[in-house]
């Protein structure tokens, strides 16, 4: 997987989360388009941290050649760069109450954040950090699903679409 990541953005951002000392990863649609061997300019990255926080050190790495959106409401930051569109943010997991259609929102793990993905094929990672730089993470299947042309949630679906 490591020629999907031959953008010097990738590697910037890897070099930012280890001096952050942070988990991060390529996730969802980027991954799904390239193993289907469709262009993306759509970068998705989660980060076992704080996502606006990383996404200011990568920006103020990058100075004039990137431009910071940050969405408080959501704990995303959005970052312009040449033509790339890239999306941080920190890792969660959600719940619901039964009185509510607002989510309760906490910190989370990776695998917290692809099970709360909608599609087997958009819980795809890449791997960013140096150890395991590359390391494409599929705990649901999704290559497979893509072969197969089949849609599927991580989850039962009565529980994510209920969410």
């Amino acid at each position: 997987m490591k020629d999907v990541l031959k953008n010097k953005i990738f590697e910037i951002i890897s070099n930012i989360a280890e001096e952050l000392d942070e988990d991060i990863y390529v996730i969802g649609g980027f991954v799904r388009d390239n193993i289907l061997k469709r262009e993306s300019k759509d970068i998705d990255i989660v980060v076992i941290g704080n996502g606006i926080n990383l996404a200011k050190k990568i920006q103020k790495h990058l100075k004039e050649d990137c431009k910071l959106s940050i969405f408080k409401n959501f704990g995303t930051a959005m970052l312009l760069f040449e033509d790339m569109e890239v999306e941080i943010v920190g890792a969660r997991k959600e719940s619901y109450r039964t009185d509510s259609r607002k989510p309760i929102v906490e910190n989370g793990s990776l695998e917290d954040d692809q099970k709360r993905r909608d599609f087997t094929i958009n819980a795809m990672a890449i791997s960013l950090n140096k150890k395991t730089y590359g390391k494409f993470i599929d705990p649901f299947n999704g290559i497979e699903d893509l072969k197969r042309k089949t849609i599927r949630t991580p989850l039962d679906a009565e529980i994510t679409f209920s969410d």
